[in-house]
């Protein structure tokens, strides 16, 4: 025997340590990894106790050829084999998803494109409202429309509705809503107010209302008032008044989700990333298709495109505020993301090219596109006038954002829409012409006659989504 061995052998055995009893109102739930959700009937207790083997053996004792003996079971006089009561438990039945309401707004012209989105990603219920769509969806399914959404500017989840028939009847619908489920006194937050036709005197009392009901609500619970914060708050509310009703919705996208997060080099009046996606969807352009832009600026539209033909989630590199808010399951979302990952595609099949007369928007639309994770070959970024570009296939589809408003002030040549009317003519035969512009006159200017006229708004601009079929014959020369 070694001397550790010995030394061991003639310590008295430790006491066994027992953990102090605590009153039901001391119980202190298990540690758990963080964003993980701990079910406490998971936890059965130790596991049971055998009793200690004897050293009783009747071979040993008696003999080889003795026999053991049973023990007759009415016999309460001799010592009986401990027994080891079993229970047999039912699976645990799962619990039903809480389903929520959910409404996206979007530019206004797009809620039909939303729309069809949103049921094509799986929210059957979608129904196209004022600038935007309502679904029901689950909290993973809030999760899944921030991540996969194009179109939207936000999704936000419905968390009271009532009727009012006075400011402060704002107060007390924040008050009685549970806002401790989704964030706490430790956070910040912004709350925004929008109306439609509502009757009250002042959307800034409104706001005030709100904010203070959840404050108070927060401040009775846990001690203490959230710190406002109208930058970059961890929770964001918004409330929504119509009529003689208030609604207020929780904020799960935090910044806006035309922000996708490769953008940071922006030309002149830049178009935003989902009103760029929602020309594509209404353009129809398939994604197997040639993509051109004679106006690319920094590159917005054919950015949205590649992503669009690669499957790549408009969200996946960027944060949301679901994130930031109480018990979010951080190994479920990346669990989602990786799914999402796993799905995009290796190249595109068809060539996306866009051309521009202004050398540091094109430096800008290769950054980004760099920044998008797209490779130089994805698209091809040139220096080139509209007016003088050639077709890379026999077809294909042309969206843009031409100069228009304010930014045709700079522009030298008052005939510019003429000659890229006869560069059209001669060179894209069989392709399709979608144009944003906020100049109606565009087409007669162009001198052709548009089959579509989609009505949308580019920021404060009142725009048309004008869309062409450019067919050799049949036209005269500008």
């Amino acid at each position: 025997m070694s001397r550790r061995d010995a030394g061991a052998s003639s310590r008295p055995p430790r006491p066994q340590q027992r953990a102090p009893r605590l009153r039901d109102d001391q119980y202190i739930a298990p540690a758990t990894p963080a964003g993980r959700f701990y079910d406490p009937f998971e936890d059965d207790g130790p596991a049971p106790e055998f009793a200690a083997e004897t050293d009783h053996d009747p071979v040993r004792d008696h003999g080889q050829d003795a026999q053991p003996e049973f023990v007759d079971a009415r016999d309460d006089t001799r010592e009986r084999a401990p027994t080891i009561e079993t229970r047999s438990r039912a699976p645990r039945q799962p619990r039903p998803a809480e389903v929520f309401t959910v409404f996206a707004p979007c530019p206004q012209g797009l809620e039909e494109a939303l729309t069809a989105e949103m049921q094509a990603l799986g929210y059957e219920d979608a129904k196209a409202g004022r600038a935007g769509c309502s679904f029901t969806a689950d909290w993973a399914g809030v999760q899944r429309a921030n991540l996969y959404s194009r179109l939207a500017t936000r999704i936000l989840v419905q968390v009271a509705h009532a009727e009012i028939s006075h400011e402060d009847d704002i107060l007390d619908l924040a008050r009685d809503t549970p806002w401790e489920r989704w964030f706490g006194a430790e956070q910040t937050l912004r709350v925004d107010t929008s109306a439609i036709k509502s009757p009250v005197q002042s959307l800034q009392y409104c706001n005030l209302r709100a904010k203070d009901g959840i404050c108070d609500r927060l401040r009775e619970l846990e001690g203490e008032r959230p710190s406002i914060d109208t930058v970059r708050p961890d929770a964001r509310v918004h409330l929504f008044l119509t009529g003689h009703t208030a609604t207020l919705y929780l904020d799960t996208s935090g910044e806006s989700l035309f922000k996708r997060g490769w953008r940071l080099d922006k030309g002149e009046a830049p178009l935003r990333e989902n009103l760029a996606a929602g020309m594509l969807a209404l353009a129809g352009w398939d994604p197997a298709a040639p993509l051109l832009d004679p106006f690319c600026g920094s590159g917005t539209i054919l950015i949205e495109a590649a992503w669009i033909a690669l499957g790549v989630p408009p969200g996946i590199s960027r944060p949301f505020g679901f994130e930031r808010l109480r018990d979010h399951d951080a190994y479920r979302w990346r669990d989602l993301k990786d799914d999402a990952r796993s799905r995009i595609l290796p190249q595109l099949d068809a060539p996306l090219v866009g051309y521009d007369l202004d050398p540091q928007a094109i430096e800008f639309a290769q950054n980004n596109a760099e920044r998008a994770w797209l490779t130089a070959d994805s698209i091809r970024f040139e220096v080139g006038d509209a007016r003088d570009i050639t077709a890379p296939a026999d077809h294909g589809w042309i969206v843009t954002n031409p100069p228009y408003g304010e930014r045709m002030l700079t522009e030298q040549d008052a005939d510019l829409w003429r000659d890229w009317a006869s560069c059209l003519k001669r060179n894209f035969a069989g392709w399709q012409l979608h144009v944003i512009t906020s100049d109606l006159t565009l087409p007669n200017q162009m001198r052709l006659k548009p089959k579509r006229r989609v009505p949308l708004h580019n920021g404060a601009l009142d725009c048309r989504l004008f869309g062409f079929e450019l067919v050799a014959a049949g036209y005269r020369d500008a």
